[in-house]
């Protein structure tokens, strides 16, 4: 059915996927779109209260195919270099092709362009047909019709049931051009194209002055020029490829244009951005794809990544969790706690919205996940006034009264402990000091301390004597970490847990401990459980020196990747959330952090490069820290960075320096590569000692 392609940017086939749910979304950070599919969403746009909100469907007027009366050749194609699908139908009189895309720049633009060209020397008309189900109907909102704007169909409305009782409905308005039943090439002509439009916005004012825009982009000739543009600077910034292993290679580029197409566009990175969600935006109506809600999958398993290459996107991500801080504290409060309590599934509220109660009780976890994200950013950009003017610190504050107001003091162990939570493995419930929940809160406690000094206020003294007496999960004899107090050994588990300790946690241990949790945990960890889970164990055996160890694991997140756009299904049997971002951030870790040994510590990014024998280089194009802009690359026997873009201000500019194990120093100066022999080392300011 598929037909590789040269470019490994460009997937295509003859065919599409034999189940639809393959077919490649198409976003931008504010639209989603499945191709074909006759409904869309919307970014913060939601319908239903408590467990019943979900993204709400939005009907998509382009979903339309293109019908020839003679028989042709197919090819579906997904450009990554430029976010365009194509489907193209090739006869022996006419070439006919449909190109979408979801507008890079202009994220409240969906477009559709169709062109025919004649084949041969014949002169008679050629009629092809689009055929569409579109209704301008939803179950979700309430749509009615106003008058057309510029030849474009409008209809507005708001949402049926708030979030939250006695909330506000969003409303939403979309201008379309009307699809034609059939398109015509006259016998005068060899080719001819014609552009569809749909217009989201939440006012009336926005969507005519987007849909005018798009008229403008037209006119212009720019409309496909500026979309392009805007995934080429994309690209330009953020690149990872994979020499000697094609469907590697071919697997992180699918990763990171999907991942990417789910943020908005770094030179208008909007002011309340809401949140990414398993399935991105292209997923999550009711019944299917967790809802649309934003879990703790986007701070742990896609955000890492794209911190280390985007911190504008990675602070927008972060806005979305203080964006939420009105919610997170009625959560807290409603469950007799202090601070804030980040739901375990949230929408635009920040309340809990899970529809099973049990996750949003137990599944506490999710407030280090947030925690260790911002700490992530500052380490990465030292962006202190986020935390001090962007409410940054009171995410932290907040956190950090939470576990203090969770713990119980056990006088028999002389330590607190957290009682009744269910940990990552989501098989066990109920349970007391979940080890990897424990590790959080310690963490979360610890780097407010941190915070607080930084920013020179004092913190309550409970806040590090809790994270100095709280109890860790350790059994002496077996030199491992039980998953919880009373955890048999050989108990099936679901997905990474434990094994989340050594990373992205970095939590302190010898490689004795690091070996023994991974050769526990391994395998009782069910097969079937979700994608994520394999990369976090080649991410430990690649600490371990044990590349092809590793590499096992890593090949085992394949099965989820779906022929022939490189889809990922949450399980490995294609069953679970479509276009399963977590899996693809863990997937991206692995390579971009496994193979590096990148770990983003307080002063300094270290690195302890490891490549698989069938992987002869792996480039790193856009690595970001404090300011500056990097290229990696690993080879067999060496390593090379590149310096090429520093902060624009003079004022926030950090000079760096790599200093390798074996104690040389190498200056980093822009334009400037450096090479050296390949070993572990950091990556420092210059004008900064420790």
């Amino acid at each position: 059915m598929t037909s590789e392609s040269v470019d490994p940017y460009i997937f295509t086939s003859d065919s599409p996927p034999s189940d639809p749910r393959f077919l490649p979304p198409l976003a931008n950070g504010l639209l989603g779109w499945r191709i074909f599919q006759d409904v869309m969403h919307v970014g913060g746009v939601y319908n239903g209260q408590g467990g019943d909100c979900h993204r709400a469907n939005v009907p998509c007027p382009l979903a339309a195919t293109v019908r020839m009366q003679e028989e042709g050749g197919h090819t579906y194609s997904l450009n990554t270099h430029t976010g365009v699908f194509t489907h193209a139908v090739h006869t022996a009189s006419v070439s006919a092709s449909q190109s979408f895309y979801a507008h890079r720049v202009h994220s409240n633009l969906l477009v559709m362009e169709v062109l025919l060209a004649r084949q041969g020397t014949h002169e008679e008309p050629v009629t092809v047909w689009l055929d569409s189900s579109f209704t301008p109907q939803s179950d979700d909102i309430a749509f009615r019709t106003a008058p057309d704007y510029r030849g474009g169909r409008h209809i507005y409305g708001q949402t049926l049931v708030p979030e939250v009782p006695g909330g506000s409905c969003p409303s939403l308005h979309m201008i379309w051009t009307p699809l034609l039943t059939s398109l015509t090439l006259p016998p005068d002509q060899s080719r001819s194209s014609w552009t569809f439009l749909a217009a989201v916005s939440e006012s009336d004012e926005g969507a005519k002055s987007c849909f005018d825009q798009g008229l403008q982009l037209m006119a212009d000739g720019d409309l496909g020029p500026s979309h392009c543009r805007g995934w080429e600077e994309l690209w330009l910034g953020c690149q990872v490829e994979v020499s000697g292993a094609e469907r590697l290679n071919r697997a992180v580029i699918g990763c990171l244009f999907y991942l990417l197409s789910a943020l908005p566009f770094l030179g208008q990175v909007p002011s309340q951005f809401w949140g990414v969600s398993p399935g991105g935006l292209s997923n999550g109506g009711r019944k299917e794809d967790y809802l649309g809600h934003a879990f703790w999958d986007q701070d742990t398993w896609m955000y890492p990544t794209i911190a280390l290459f985007y911190p504008t996107l990675a602070r927008a991500i972060l806005q979305y969790r203080v964006q939420t801080l009105e919610g997170a504290k009625y959560n807290a409060m409603r469950q007799g706690y202090k601070g804030v309590k980040f739901s375990w599934e949230s929408a635009m509220s920040g309340r809990e919205v899970c529809p099973e109660d049990i996750y949003g009780q137990q599944e506490i976890h999710i407030n280090g996940d947030v925690i260790q994200a911002f700490q992530l950013y500052l380490y990465l950009t030292q962006d202190l006034e986020f935390f001090k003017k962007g409410r940054g610190g009171e995410v932290v504050w907040g956190v950090a009264d939470f576990w203090t107001s969770r713990v119980t003091w056990s006088s028999e162990e002389q330590s607190y402990h957290i009682k009744g939570v269910m940990p990552p493995d989501e098989y066990h419930y109920d349970v007391d000091n979940s080890v990897y929940t424990n590790a959080v809160a310690m963490n979360s406690l610890l780097f407010a301390v941190e915070l607080a000094e930084q920013m020179h206020l004092s913190a309550p003294p409970e806040w590090k004597e809790v994270a100095e007496k709280l109890k860790l999960p350790f059994d002496p004899q077996l030199q491992y970490h039980p998953e919880f107090d009373g955890y048999k050994k050989g108990t099936q588990v679901k997905q990474a847990d434990v094994v989340l300790l050594g990373y992205p946690l970095g939590l302190p241990m010898s490689a004795e401990v690091r070996r023994n949790d991974l050769e526990a945990y391994g395998p009782v960890t069910n097969p079937n459980g979700p994608a994520m889970t394999w990369s976090m164990f080649a991410v430990g055996w690649m600490e371990l020196g044990k590349a092809e160890e590793a590499q096992t694991f890593l090949k085992r997140c394949f099965e989820n990747i779906q022929a022939p756009f490189h889809v990922w299904s949450e399980s490995s049997d294609g069953s679970g959330c479509v276009n399963f971002l977590t899996g693809m951030g863990g997937f991206l870790q692995a390579v971009v952090c496994g193979f590096t040994g990148f770990r983003v510590k307080r002063m300094c990014l270290t690195f302890d490069p490891i490549l698989p024998d069938e992987i002869s280089e792996l480039s790193l194009k856009g690595v970001s820290y404090l300011g500056n802009k990097m290229t990696w690359q690993v080879k067999e026997k060496e390593l090379s960075v590149t310096l090429w873009e520093q902060a624009k201000d003079a004022g926030k500019r950090c000079p760096l320096k790599v200093v390798l194990r074996s104690g040389r120093v190498i200056p980093l100066c822009p334009g400037q590569t450096v090479t050296f022999p390949r070993e572990s080392g950091e990556v420092r300011q210059r004008d900064f000692e420790f």
